[in-house]
């Protein structure tokens, strides 16, 4: 497992090292390093699968990234109540959680497909878990899926689901310094959210200025949006957003290509780093 957190092996990849699985056994006959890369490998395989999915309904896929309490779901719902007057966006929902199928029955409540993955142990989700989901989930006549990943600030950014474009919330309750404190997802994003921005006026210890200037220290140039989904500030930009990521999506499908997601090489290595087996 990783030296980060031990998250590579969960329930959906375990078949690949369970007896007589693909990568049950390594070449020198031990459990090592050698495991771990291969289950990253058959990640990212699985992954591209997962793309061609979506590529062949001209889908595009948003993983949502953030700590636990950010306000994802949240957003979700405000994104999904700005589109109500707006036919021309179709959304659905991949929802992951460690537990329970509150998220996804959130987002159900609005007549929006969503379908939950329990996680259990394992804090991120991964490819293969995503393809389940696939399974589940027609993607005819939809625009995009949001995958709204796991609660963590640390391994999200380093798995590919098979998603195209990578989007982070920063809460202003968490505190400006997370950027600097936890670099990998943040450098990984496609546009960065400051949610909960109805609470700016009653906090005196979060700086948006310094936030953004933590994002930029970190060479990422992607937008920064402020955003509040209980007043609806910011939505309307965010909505702009997403329709200007589709458009350019699916011009890039129109000329044979795809859209990759940034992944982050600091975050693969920690996930396939030696372990003491």
């Amino acid at each position: 497992m990783c030296d980060t957190c031990g998250c590579n092996i969960t329930d959906a990849n375990q078949h690949l090292i369970d007896k007589d699985g693909k990568h049950a056994i390594t070449k020198d006959g031990h459990e090592a390093i050698e495991v771990l890369q291969n289950l990253l490998h058959e990640n990212n395989h699985r992954a591209a699968h997962n793309r061609e999915h979506f590529d062949k309904h001209a889908v595009l896929a948003i993983n949502l990234m953030s700590s636990p309490g950010s306000g994802k779901t949240a957003l979700l719902e405000a994104t999904i109540d700005a589109l109500k007057d707006n036919n021309d966006l179709s959304i659905a929902v991949i929802e992951g959680d460690l537990e329970t199928e509150n998220d996804a029955q959130r987002i159900r409540d609005k007549n929006i497909p969503a379908i939950q993955i329990t996680t259990g142990s394992a804090c991120h989700l991964d490819a293969y878990m995503v393809h389940d989901a696939l399974h589940e989930l027609p993607l005819e006549g939809l625009d995009i899926v949001f995958i709204e990943n796991v609660g963590n600030l640390v391994c999200p950014a380093s798995f590919d689901l098979g998603h195209h474009l990578n989007v982070t919330l920063l809460s202003v309750t968490e505190g400006d310094d997370k950027p600097a404190k936890y670099p990998v997802m943040f450098r990984a994003s496609n546009l960065n959210l400051i949610t909960k921005s109805d609470l700016l006026p009653y906090l005196d210890d979060f700086s948006v200025d310094k936030a953004e200037e933590n994002i930029r220290n970190l060479a990422n140039p992607a937008p920064i949006f402020e955003l509040s989904a209980k007043n609806t500030d910011g939505i309307e930009q965010w909505i702009n957003w997403l329709k200007h990521q589709l458009k350019h999506y699916r011009e890039h499908l129109a000329q044979g290509e795809t859209v990759l997601p940034s992944m982050q090489q600091d975050g693969q290595k920690l996930h396939s780093a030696h372990s003491h087996a």
